[in-house]
């Protein structure tokens, strides 16, 4: 008997992206790509041109007189609640009523024939206001007594008062750290089609179906199953397709319920990046307490927040800051506040590493002021505050799979950090225009929402008579390559073809009430939920297997391509028939929920992470003292990712999540006028990294030798989120670069992101 050859495309294999073919052709299907229905009409929001201010008057007779438009929608014309909060505090409404609380607010919707109509005639309307005081920063909202959007939080473990009464040094700052929107290369859309009785279709671009389901219902004042949700694939997400596309949804399926027609709503750059939330920005004011070593004794640290102007997810977010304020350091006394600011801006939401990147990088800085007060290499000090195997977070939760000094080891020699290091130096003290900086930063990163309940993931198989497999899930594909991981995985469960699977859009009415794909837990939840499934309708085959050809279950094997049945093998496409023929059910709902964790918020206390990954990166930089401009010259990172499901995918999201986070704190600047207006609102005022800004040499390689202590798909870590924070290494190469025209004397201290302007400033400072 001969043995099968391997299957093509299981799991821990180099496997192409399922749509990367139709991504390059331009292929690939979006929403705005798909065959409109008959009579299909567009809507178009207007906003808001004043910060803060009670509606006095709205003239809409020229928006109705223009040519093409149906009608108007406002406040009134909401049948159900007009709230898209998404934590039921009903602070987040769809179209303002009565007043308004940043500008840029949606106030009314005009749907037309065509979107040129809809545009051009929402340009006509005639609102007026009575102007409100308004507070756009988060310390003038403070000073303002503007208040909290949502409870804040401590967290608190030791004794910070007696710490740092017997720490021989201590350091005070504050540290303003920027926003950044999310630039998804496609924008908000969604199309909403009536459909019979109380049936609403809606087609969209978002992150969280069951959540566009839940929200559409309740405008339209229906229950769930009216609402059907779909999602072939995003063009990105990062967090702002969460829950800011609820609005848009909502618009949609309003006017589509009214006017019984299908109706789209896709705004322009500039509305959209003005009328949705962005990553937070925060003023964070810390202390830190440490020895002549460098060791950390006590921290304590408050988060102020600009959050906008109702919660959305502010609450987790400014948590999640907390939980990373630590990132890999072991604090021995420690007590850190969040502070959830409500301003007259768009509420800000989920970004990529939602409030983590906040927090760690704070983590970083005081790393950073510990060693330049010292006179010490920065990674020395990070060497020699690393967690060790069962000491305590902040939160409480024990660290008890720390990989991080033989990941340092072993990236510190790869790199050549300490030679390059010397060099970097002798550089500086020749003097010059150009001047370097390199840095080591490490990361490590809690997978798991903090929301216990969303740690939850369903997924639908069918097996056809043909042997032919489809597979749905509840996670989304947003480029990530989440389907293509989670087919990998039921190919690797079935052994067969990659090939022999079909990946079927994200429907609600297929796998209810899922999570979004947020967290950096998508193949986690959804892979695991898909193995279920699969091993089901295994043990189903097996016992008819087994009984059909008369030998013992255990004697029954699923190898490439056959089943090994005794000493025969026989081709999975037989099998299946025969099953079928049979009556064999070969259709299965998985399941599945992230064991151990528990989390209360009012304590403090608790496991609100599954596991934490790893990784770390050397960034080399040079910068122009004369102009404020850098290029990164070099960037080597070592990331940890467990077992990698696909090493090809994991590398393309720690390279990707690398740049966007060194973007966020280098060129993406986000920036409001007095009056509250957002001027950085299209690609013509808003610098997203390009080719040319990446690393001129770029490593990275994966710590192959790693495997997830817990019992995670496969053993396999999460890669969405983590690697982002890589990009503070950029950061931390350009202020030692800065510093060295003082002479390392003291930190440069530049707030984020460092743009040329800050870097000269900083520069200017040193020198004076």
């Amino acid at each position: 008997m001969s043995e099968p050859t391997g299957i093509k495309g299981g799991a821990h294999s180099d496997t192409v992206h399922d749509s990367a073919i139709k991504h390059v052709t331009g292929r690939a299907e979006y929403t705005d790509d798909m065959n409109e229905p008959s009579g299909l009409v567009h809507a178009c929001l207007g906003l808001s041109d004043c910060a803060h201010g009670k509606i006095a008057d709205m003239d809409f007779s020229d928006v109705l007189a223009s040519e093409g438009v149906l009608g108007v929608l406002t406040a009134s014309d909401l049948a159900g609640v007009n709230d898209v909060s998404p934590n039921g505090l009903n602070d987040d409404p769809i179209l303002a009523d009565g007043h308004v609380m940043f500008w840029g607010q949606p106030v009314f919707a005009v749907v037309a024939l065509t979107r040129d109509q809809a545009r051009r005639a929402a340009q006509k309307a005639r609102i007026s206001y009575q102007p409100l005081p308004h507070a756009i920063d988060p310390i003038a909202a403070r000073e303002a007594d503007m208040g909290y959007v949502t409870a804040p939080m401590t967290l608190r473990r030791g004794d910070v008062p007696a710490g740092m009464k017997s720490a021989p040094h201590r350091i005070r700052g504050s540290f303003r750290i920027g926003g950044q929107d999310h630039f998804y290369l496609e924008g908000q859309i969604a199309i909403a089609v009536p459909g019979e009785d109380d049936e609403m279709t809606v087609n969209v671009s978002t992150q969280h179906p069951s959540e566009v389901q839940h929200m559409v219902a309740h405008v339209l004042g229906v229950p769930s199953h009216s609402v059907v949700v779909n999602v072939r694939r995003m063009g990105g997400g990062f967090g702002g397709k969460e829950t800011q596309m609820n609005l848009f949804a909502c618009v949609a399926a309003v006017a589509a319920r009214r006017w019984n027609r299908a109706v789209k709503i896709r705004p322009d750059r500039d509305d959209d990046m003005i009328a949705t939330g962005k990553r937070h920005d925060f003023v964070v004011d810390y202390e830190v307490g440490f020895d002549d070593q460098g060791r950390i004794l006590a921290v304590q640290g408050d988060w102020y927040a600009r959050c906008g102007f109702s919660a959305d997810l502010s609450g987790p977010v400014t948590d999640r800051a907390l939980f990373h304020a630590d990132n890999a350091y072991f604090y021995p006394d420690v007590e850190l506040r969040s502070h959830p600011m409500r301003t007259n801006t768009v509420s800000n939401t989920a970004f990529r590493g939602f409030g983590g990147p906040q927090g760690v990088i704070v983590a970083e800085r005081m790393i950073e002021e510990i060693a330049y007060a010292l006179g010490r290499d920065p990674y020395e000090i990070r060497q020699r505050n690393l967690y060790r195997n069962g000491q305590l977070t902040p939160y409480h939760q024990e660290v008890s799979d720390q990989i991080l000094p033989r990941i340092f080891d072993e990236l510190e020699r790869s790199s050549d950090y300490q030679k390059r290091r010397q060099a970097v130096l002798d550089w500086n003290a020749r003097g010059g225009v150009i001047r370097k900086g390199i840095a080591l930063t490490p990361v490590k990163f809690g997978i798991s929402f903090t929301a216990t309940w969303f740690n939850q993931a369903g997924a639908l198989i069918h097996i056809y008579a043909d042997g032919s497999i489809a597979l749905n899930h509840g996670g989304t594909e947003m480029g990530q390559g989440l389907n293509t991981k989670v087919a990998q995985i039921v190919a690797e469960a079935f052994q067969c073809d990659l090939s022999r699977i079909k990946i079927t859009r994200t429907t609600t009415e297929k796998v209810p009430n899922t999570s979004a794909t947020a967290a950096s837990s998508g193949t986690d939840l959804n892979g695991m939920a898909a193995l279920d499934a699969a091993e089901q309708i295994k043990s189903r085959l097996a016992e008819f297997v087994a009984e059909r050809w008369q030998v013992r279950q255990e004697d029954v094997q699923f190898i490439p391509g056959h089943l090994r049945v005794g000493d025969r093998d026989i081709p999975f496409n037989e099998v299946i028939s025969a099953a079928y023929m049979a009556r064999v059910q070969l259709s299965a709902a998985g399941f599945y929920k992230t064991p151990k964790i528990h989390w209360d918020r009012a304590t403090g206390r608790g496991r609100p992470f599954y596991y934490f990954a790893y990784g770390a990166a050397v960034s080399e930089v040079s910068v122009d003292t004369l102009t404020g401009e850098y290029v990164i010259d070099r960037t080597d990172i070592l990331h940890d990712v467990g077992r990698s499901l696909n090493p090809a995918l994991d590398k393309g999201q720690i390279e990707g999540g690398f740049v966007q986070g060194a973007g966020w704190l280098t060129c993406e600047e986000l920036w409001w006028d007095d009056q509250g207006r957002l001027r950085t609102h299209a690609p013509s005022t808003y610098k997203i990294p390009l080719a040319s800004d990446r690393p001129r040499i770029f490593n990275v390689q994966l710590a192959d030798w790693s495997e997830n202590a817990e019992r995670s798909i496969k053993r396999s870590k999460a890669v969405g989120e983590p690697p982002f924070m890589l990009g503070i290494s950029v950061f931390e190469a350009i202020n030692m670069a800065v510093a060295s025209v003082g002479g390392y004397r003291e930190p440069a201290r530049l707030d984020a992101p460092a743009t040329p302007e800050r870097v000269l400033m900083a520069i200017q400072r040193l020198t004076s």
